[in-house]
């Protein structure tokens, strides 16, 4: 059997080397040149716990039941649907090296991995030196690794905030920020810290990928490389744009028809446990939501599905949303009666945050509903809803999404989803994401 190793960062989105960014990523250039490169592969949730329990369930948030954070009381309905588990009942040893967002880590135990490195946060200098460590614990893992198949996750911190210093040859001068945030010094000083951040991720998978190729195991290990979502700046991560769910996703195995190419058919996080299932020739699920991207590897369909979907329910706040994506067309929808007022809680903090604080971000509306046609639009900033023109493609899209929502049981047809017993939000009028202050949560 096929050996799995599963790397994974920390709102990344695609502001790495292999998507065109000026980031210098050289171990993930080197992967995506080895596998297939997904231009656009979307993950189904814009937040931490949600995203990385789709993927590995296959299924929706909502679905799964992680609407919220781990480490703020929110669980998944059913463990024994994780993705290691299917993989324990298939004969394989599954391992963790790092990060995980499933489950509080105090009880990480109940995911149902065999063997979990583990060493107290506390005893880190910083996030370099906990992914580093990580880093090396799964490659000394993959060195000593003599028989039967793996599952490895080997999950980092980085490229989460806090950032690190700004490497000494990263000039910020030269750094542009991320759309669609103003170009300033605050601003390039922000990213260029998110760039030394990505080199240390970039570090840590090359130091991985390393010991896989010298241990031999190589010829026989598929590799997933993901993130869960957008960067940790306002507009980005925790919304429904494509700066929050658009998602580096690369797949590398041996006999890829695909290797070497990129592929630009719409995928989601959803669909890579039913990939995996059929690449392994393993019986999926019955559970599973997502499709099978053998396929498009395997050139037999230029495309899998029409449309993706990606949701928030929870993050450090309660702020409802759901969207549509097709190749052309995104529309979105907030569900709460405090749409049109900035959950600021739900903004991690940090220079760019602040910058807008600055500047009258808690004066900002937003609009219930937002419509936009992406190959003229592709940083959508003209909501389309109420033009004529495109009446019948809200119409349709609109449609679509509730019966999505409808098939999928999705809680929000119902009302307001109240937060489970014991887990912990900001409430509204939160600026900062913190814990601390009892004043700011619910």
């Amino acid at each position: 059997m096929m050996n799995i190793l599963y790397i994974h960062t920390h709102d990344s989105g695609t502001y790495l080397q292999p998507y065109g960014h000026n980031i210098p990523t050289p171990n993930l250039m080197k992967l995506a040149r080895e596998g297939t490169l997904f231009r656009h592969a979307y993950c189904a949730g814009p937040t931490c716990s949600p995203s990385r329990a789709a993927l590995l369930t296959g299924m929706s948030p909502h679905s799964c039941g992680m609407l919220g954070l781990a480490h703020r009381g929110f669980r998944l309905n059913d463990y024994s649907k994780h993705m290691v588990q299917f993989f324990n009942e298939a004969g394989y040893e599954t391992v963790l090296s790092g990060v995980q967002h499933e489950a509080p880590q105090a009880e990480v135990e109940m995911i149902g991995y065999q063997k979990i490195f583990k060493r107290e946060a506390e005893s880190f200098a910083d996030h370099r030196s906990r992914d580093l460590y990580f880093a090396e614990k799964a490659a000394e893992y993959i060195r000593n690794k003599k028989d039967g198949p793996f599952f490895l996750s080997f999950g980092m911190y980085n490229t989460h905030r806090v950032y690190p210093e700004i490497d000494e040859d990263i000039n910020p001068d030269h750094v542009l920020p991320p759309l669609p945030l103003y170009d300033n010094r605050q601003n390039r000083e922000d990213m260029a810290a998110y760039i030394t951040s990505a080199r240390i991720a970039d570090q840590c998978a090359g130091m991985v990928l390393d010991a896989l190729k010298e241990s031999g195991l190589e010829d026989n290990t598929l590799v997933i490389f993901t993130t869960d979502h957008g960067i940790a700046f306002p507009f980005m991560k925790c919304n429904l744009y494509d700066t929050g769910i658009r998602i580096a996703l690369i797949l590398k195995y041996p006999g890829n028809p695909c290797k070497g190419r990129a592929i630009d058919a719409l995928v989601s996080h959803l669909d890579v446990f039913p990939t995996l299932c059929e690449i392994l020739n393993l019986d999926s699920p019955e559970w599973l939501q997502g499709k099978s991207m053998v396929p498009l590897l395997n050139g037999s369909a230029e495309k899998i599905r029409d449309e993706i979907f990606s949701e928030v329910t929870f993050h450090a706040s309660y702020q409802p949303m759901r969207c549509i994506r097709t190749e052309r067309y995104k529309y979105m929808k907030y569900f709460d009666d405090d749409y049109d007022r900035v959950a600021a809680a739900n903004i991690d903090d940090g220079p760019a945050k602040s910058f807008l604080l600055e500047n009258g971000l808690l004066d900002r509306t937003i609009e219930r509903e937002q419509l936009f046609d992406l190959y003229y639009d592709p940083a959508e900033r003209n909501n389309l809803v109420g033009r004529p023109e495109y009446w019948h493609v809200y119409e349709d899209l609109a449609r679509r999404l509730r019966a999505w929502m409808e098939e999928t049981d999705d809680p929000l047809l119902s009302g307001k989803v109240e937060k489970p017993p014991g887990a912990v939000i900001n409430k509204r009028t939160s600026i900062h994401p913190g814990m601390r202050n009892p004043e700011d949560l619910e």
